[in-house]
């Protein structure tokens, strides 16, 4: 015990470690269990790595809508329900002889260190002081020594499987990096009123093509992403709130046609309008 607190190590944390080692067996036997070929679940056992896929995507926004609640116990329940989607993951590979959990948290402590140069000693004891873009190089040698083709665009390595806010942000923020972008918010604006001129030109023509007119609508998202981006707001987070937004109005405004005794349908356009104001002011 002496050597663990002169290390910096608290005797607390040594049961803390204990305690998360047992608590992720008991997550991993339960894994096996479920994906046992007799008397496993039927479900689980039937499942793939692109069936879950779609899953694991939805666990990952229903964690990023529990932080933005703010509720700790939401919060813990949905990290546990996306720690499961790992877990079945890693579970469907070993069966396929691939690989296995500790395999995957052990690749992610080495890559860690291995991007934390600064933090983390070398073989040799030795860190280094941090330097700029040091990030991206330790990443890119990753991808060399891999064998993975070399992609020298500043773009490389933005998955196409992001949501489309998402991957626009990346985009733009890479570019920014490279130099690439307004050093003031009045041509941003400029810009993005350019692209709303187009949409409404593309909807005014003679003849409107439906295809011209969504590409123009794809500018004016991809002009709002850069907006956000210059006043330093994230694109996602600010759409999930304004959607989050809208959704609690509109059931205000459902709640108070309802007092009326009257339906949603059954109203004017203008007396939802002053439903709405009536939500927004509550």
């Amino acid at each position: 015990m002496s050597k663990l607190l002169s290390q910096g190590h608290r005797p607390e944390s040594v049961t803390q470690d204990s305690e998360n080692a047992g608590a992720l067996n008991e997550l991993l036997s339960i894994m096996r269990q479920l994906r046992d070929p007799v008397a496993g679940c039927e479900w689980d056992k039937q499942q793939t790595f692109a069936s879950i896929s779609p899953y694991t995507i939805e666990e990952a926004y229903e964690v990023a809508d529990a932080i933005d609640k703010g509720n700790m116990d939401e919060i813990r329940d949905e990290l546990g329900d996306l720690l499961f989607q790992v877990v079945f993951y890693a579970q469907i590979a070993q069966e396929q002889s691939g690989f296995a959990f500790a395999d995957v948290a052990n690749s992610m402590s080495a890559k860690l260190r291995r991007r934390h140069p600064h933090i983390f000693p070398d073989k040799n004891g030795e860190t280094i002081l941090p330097q700029k873009g040091q990030w991206e190089q330790i990443k890119a040698q990753e991808r060399l020594s891999a064998g993975i083709n070399r992609d020298d665009s500043i773009l490389a390595n933005v998955p196409l499987g992001m949501s489309p806010l998402l991957r626009a942000q990346k985009l733009q923020q890479k570019c920014a990096k490279a130099g690439f972008d307004w050093d003031a918010l009045s041509p941003v604006l400029d810009k993005l009123q350019e692209e709303i001129e187009e949409v409404m030109a593309e909807v005014n023509a003679p003849d409107p093509s439906q295809a011209a007119i969504e590409d123009e609508i794809g500018d004016v998202l991809f002009s709002v992403v850069n907006l956000a981006r210059h006043v330093k707001v994230d694109a996602q987070s600010a759409l999930r709130k304004a959607s989050t937004k809208f959704e609690q109005r509109f059931r205000l405004v459902e709640s108070l046609v309802r007092a009326q005794g009257q339906s949603v349908k059954d109203c004017s356009l203008s007396e939802l309008e002053a439903f709405w104001q009536q939500a927004k002011k509550q």
